[in-house]
């Protein structure tokens, strides 16, 4: 008799979590937020809630990447919180200089390809030096594409489109008649990358605050009261299925035939 093959996590979290493996979305975007009401509820300084908040982070990256999503989007800086207070920008970039350093090992092990998306020129030289080496040293890898989004924010990103094309159509390597949304896209931060299949804003607040407005045009919109640090895996799991749930028309009404039946 032969021996019964150990079932895999990713099997185990398919079955207890309802989901159907045929149907993972391929790209999912967050907008990390409420790791200062964290902190504060507990009378805690604000950077604690960003500490416990990169705990969330290895969380939620693990669980992506063992149900198979191809593009993992993570809002972690915009361009306006350059405007915080300057203290708490140190301690944030020390967090992402410590992050980076302490697990790109492991990200590396899980196969995912470590990107950042955003003003990376902007971003303090240690930091920035310390996110050319991961990503180098995770750039063959293809089990997930893992987007940091650092001084980020969507505006300046069409914008910074918008400049590319002008200059191109400027120098004659493009004419007026050829653009389109490809040409766009294709000049974006993402270029080459799936549009989100899914966006999730963790803390209750109820808008985009400038995160990949071209690319979440047609994504299916999951907003929880859960603050960042208290985001689970069993949450984050629960939100892709309800994603399965959900169709897709994509501004398209489906075709009824005369006894009501969809076509």
């Amino acid at each position: 008799m032969q021996p019964k093959k150990k079932k895999s996590l990713s099997s185990d979290l398919f079955e207890q979590h309802g989901i159907d493996p045929e149907r993972i979305p391929r790209h999912v975007a967050v907008i990390m937020d409420g790791n200062g009401r964290w902190a504060k509820k507990r009378f805690m300084n604000r950077v604690n809630g960003h500490q416990q908040g990169v705990e969330t982070v290895r969380t939620i990256v693990t669980a992506a990447r063992q149900i198979g999503i191809d593009v993992l989007t993570l809002y972690a800086f915009s361009t306006e919180n350059w405007s915080r207070p300057a203290s708490e920008v140190k301690a944030l970039m020390v967090l992402l200089k410590r992050f980076l350093a302490k697990e790109i090992d492991t990200l590396d092990r899980q196969g995912v390809c470590l990107n950042v998306i955003g003003q990376q020129s902007r971003l303090p030289d240690d930091v920035q030096t310390q996110i050319e080496r991961s990503m180098v040293q995770t750039r063959g890898n293809t089990g997930m594409v893992l987007n940091l989004a650092l001084s980020y924010g969507g505006r300046e990103e069409i914008t910074r489109a918008v400049r590319a094309i002008v200059n191109e159509v400027s120098s004659g390597g493009l004419s007026v008649q050829d653009i389109t949304e490809e040409t766009v896209a294709e000049r974006l931060y993402t270029a080459g990358q799936p549009d989100p299949d899914v966006l999730i804003r963790t803390s209750g607040e109820m808008r985009l605050s400038n995160f990949m407005l071209w690319q979440v045009a047609y994504a299916e919109l999951f907003i929880t009261d859960t603050l960042w640090p208290d985001f689970s895996q069993k949450e984050f799991l629960d939100i892709i299925r309800q994603y399965q749930t959900r169709e897709r028309r994509y501004g398209k009404v489906p075709c009824i035939s005369n006894d009501g039946s969809q076509q």
